[in-house]
C-alpha cells in the first residue's frame, strides 16, 4: 500500500512538473499580451483605459464572442459598464453602449473616428466598396449610390419586388412539409438583390448556385484575417471571385450598349449618377459594388424578415390588429372556408391578379355583399382571385410607396421588430484622435464598436423594453422621439445604412403579403433560441408550416370574385 501511494505521488509530481511550465508560460503570455495593449494608451491623456480583458494572445476574446453571442457583451457590460475593452478579430476593441455615448461616435465620423470594418470583411468585399472608402471618395460614392435608393428608384423596383415576394410565399404555402424560415428568407432577399436591384436575368439553377456561393462569402466575412489554405478568409475570397466572374459579362454588356428598357436597375442608376458627378466607374468597381449591394440587401434583411415572422408567430394579437388595418386600406380579407362546388373550381393559384377598378363587370353573376363592401374601401384597386381545388385565395394588389406610408400600424410592427431584434449588433470605427467617453480615454488607433442591440435593450426611454410592443411607436406614444440615438437599427450620421429605405420596403411588403395571403404555425414544440453573431438568426432554424389564406364572406359558386 505504501509503495502504491509513493508511486502515485511520484506520478503526480512528474505530471505537475511537466505541466506547470506550460501553465506558467500561458499565464505569462497572457500578461505580456495585456501589457502589450496597455502601453498603447495615449500618454498625453491622463484618463485610464476602459476596464475589460484582452483575452489570449492573437485570438483575444474572438472565440468567446463567436460562441457566446449576445451573452458575451451582456456579461462584460454587467462586469465593466457601458464602455469596456476587449480584443476581437485581430483588433483591440472598445465596446460602447448608450445613446449619448454612441451619439459622439456616429457624429464624429471623419473627425474623431472613421469607418473600420474587420480586416477580413474589408479584404473580402474589396477596396473599391463604399464601406472601405473614406473622406471625399466616400462622399462621392455615397452620392452615386444614393440614386440607387432614391424614391424614384424605389418606386421602380416595387412592383418587381412584390412579384418576388408573392412567388416565394406561394412556394412556402405549397410546400408539403415545414419551411425553414431563415433559409427561405435568405433565398427571398438574394432573389430580390440579384433580380430586382441588379436586374440580372438568371436561370433558376444559376440563382440557387450563386445563392450558395454568396452564403459561403457571408459565412466567412467575419473571420480571422489569416490567408492560409482552408482558412475562412481564403474561402470568402474564393466565393467573391466566383460572384465577380458570374456578373462580369453582364456588366460588360451593359457598359457597351445604351439602356433601352423601361425597367431601370441599380447599374443604370449608378452609371447615370457617376456621369452626373464626373466619376468614371471601372469594371472592378462595378463588380465590387454589385456584391456590396447584394450584401446590403441580403443577410441583414433576411435576418429581420425571420425575426418578423417569429414575432408574428408569437403575437396573434399583433396579427389581428395589422389585418384589420389592411382591410380598412383595401389590402386584405378575412378567412372563410370555401363552399364552391368542385365542378366550378379552377385548379391554379397562378391566375390570381390585381384588377383595375374601372373594369367593374364580371362574366358571371354578382359580387357578394362582403366583397362589395371591401370594393368600396379599396381606394381605386380591387383584387381578383381565382379559386382552386382547396379554397378561394386572396391576392394583395400591387402596392405603391404612398400606400405603404398609409399603413401606420404595419410601420409600427416593422419598427418594433428592428428595435427588438436588430439584425446587427453594432458598427465598427477606428479612432482618429483620442477622445473621452464615460471618464475613460478612447485611444487613437484602437477600434471602437458602438452597440445597437444593447442600446435598444437598455435605453430608459422604452417602457418594458423586454416586451415586443409595436404600439410604442404609434404617433401618440412614440417612445423613440425623445432622442434620435435611442433607436439606431441602421446606424446614424454620415454612415447611416444607405439601403435602409429598401430594407423597410421589403419588410413591409413581406408583412402585407403574409398577413393578406397566408396562415402559419410553428411545427416545433418550442421557439428556437436566437443567435446574435454575426447577425441575428435562429439556432437550428425556425420551422414553420405555411398555408394559403381563404377569403371570407363570399359564399358564391362563381369561379371569380373581386374585392
Amino acid at each position: 500500500m505504501f509503495v502504491f501511494g509513493t508511486t502515485l505521488i511520484s506520478a503526480l509530481v512528474s505530471a505537475l512538473t511537466s505541466v506547470l511550465p506550460a501553465l506558467l508560460l500561458l499565464a505569462l503570455s497572457r500578461q505580456l499580451w495585456t501589457f502589450r495593449w496597455t502601453i498603447t494608451r495615449d500618454k498625453d491623456c491622463k484618463l485610464p483605459l476602459p476596464e475589460g480583458s484582452m483575452g489570449w494572445p492573437l485570438v483575444g476574446e474572438t472565440f468567446h464572442w463567436l460562441f457566446q453571442g449576445s451573452s458575451f457583451h451582456i456579461s462584460r457590460r454587467e462586469r465593466h459598464g457601458t464602455v469596456f475593452k476587449t480584443h476581437l478579430l485581430g483588433k483591440p476593441v472598445i465596446r460602447v453602449t448608450g445613446a449619448e455615448n454612441i451619439r459622439k461616435i456616429l457624429l464624429g465620423e471623419h473627425n474623431l473616428v472613421c469607418t473600420q470594418w474587420p480586416q477580413s470583411t474589408r479584404i473580402i468585399l474589396g477596396p473599391h466598396t463604399l464601406v472601405n472608402s473614406v473622406g471625399d471618395l466616400h462622399k462621392t460614392k455615397r452620392k452615386i449610390l444614393a440614386k440607387v435608393f432614391s424614391r424614384g428608384a424605389l418606386e421602380t423596383y416595387l412592383t418587381r419586388l412584390q412579384d418576388v415576394v408573392k412567388s416565394e410565399i406561394a412556394k412556402w404555402c405549397a410546400e408539403a412539409g415545414s419551411v425553414d424560415v431563415y433559409a427561405a428568407a435568405r433565398s427571398l432577399t438574394f432573389r430580390i438583390a440579384v433580380t430586382v436591384l441588379l436586374g440580372l436575368r438568371l436561370e433558376e439553377d444559376r440563382i440557387i448556385y450563386l445563392s450558395k456561393i454568396f452564403d459561403q462569402l457571408m459565412n466567412n466575412l467575419f473571420s480571422l484575417p489569416i490567408d492560409a489554405p482552408f482558412s475562412g478568409l481564403r474561402k470568402g475570397i474564393k466565393a467573391r471571385e466566383i460572384l465577380h466572374a458570374s456578373i462580369e459579362k453582364i456588366i460588360e454588356e451593359k457598359l457597351q450598349k445604351q439602356h433601352s428598357e423601361e425597367y431601370c436597375d441599380a447599374f443604370d442608376y449608378m452609371l447615370s449618377a457617376a456621369k452626373e458627378n464626373d466619376y468614371e466607374m471601372t469594371l472592378q468597381e462595378l463588380k465590387e459594388t454589385a456584391v456590396e449591394l447584394i450584401f446590403a440587401a441580403h443577410s441583414t434583411t433576411a435576418s429581420a424578415s425571420t425575426s418578423l415572422i417569429l414575432q408574428l408567430l408569437k403575437h396573434p394579437d399583433v396579427v389581428e390588429k395589422a389585418r384589420k388595418e389592411l382591410v380598412i386600406e383595401g389590402l386584405g380579407g378575412e378567412k372563410h372556408s370555401n363552399n364552391v362546388a368542385p365542378e366550378h373550381i379552377e385548379p391554379s393559384w397562378k391566375s390570381m391578379s390585381a384588377v383595375p377598378l374601372n373594369d367593374a363587370s364580371t362574366d358571371q353573376g354578382q359580387r357578394c355583399p362582403e366583397a362589395e363592401r371591401l370594393l368600396n374601401t379599396s381606394n381605386g384597386v380591387r383584387i381578383g382571385y381565382t379559386v382552386d381545388n382547396e379554397a378561394s385565395r386572396v391576392q394583395v394588389p400591387y402596392l405603391s410607396l404612398e400606400k405603404l406610408t398609409q399603413l401606420r400600424y404595419v410601420d409600427c410592427v416593422v419598427k418594433e421588430v428592428l428595435r427588438f431584434l436588430p439584425p446587427v449588433s453594432g458598427g465598427y470605427r477606428t479612432v482618429l484622435q483620442t477622445f473621452e467617453l464615460n471618464g475613460y480615454q478612447i485611444p487613437k488607433g484602437w477600434s471602437v464598436m458602438y452597440s445597437i442591440r444593447d442600446t435598444h435593450e437598455t435605453a430608459a426611454v422604452y417602457q418594458s423594453p423586454e416586451l415586443f410592443d409595436p404600439d410604442r411607436f404609434n404617433a401618440d406614444r412614440d417612445e423613440s422621439k425623445s432622442g434620435r440615438f435611442n433607436y439606431v437599427p441602421f446606424g446614424g450620421g454620415v454612415r447611416t445604412c444607405i439601403g435602409r429605405e429598401l430594407a423597410v420596403i421589403i419588410l413591409k411588403t413581406l408583412t402585407i403579403e403574409l398577413l393578406g395571403t397566408a396562415e402559419w404555425r410553428l411545427v416545433t414544440k418550442k421557439y428556437p433560441r436566437m443567435q446574435t453573431v454575426p447577425i441575428v438568426h435562429p439556432v437550428n432554424g425556425l420551422h414553420v408550416n405555411f398555408s394559403f389564406r381563404n377569403f371570407s364572406g363570399c359564399n358564391s359558386h362563381n369561379q371569380t370574385s373581386y374585392i
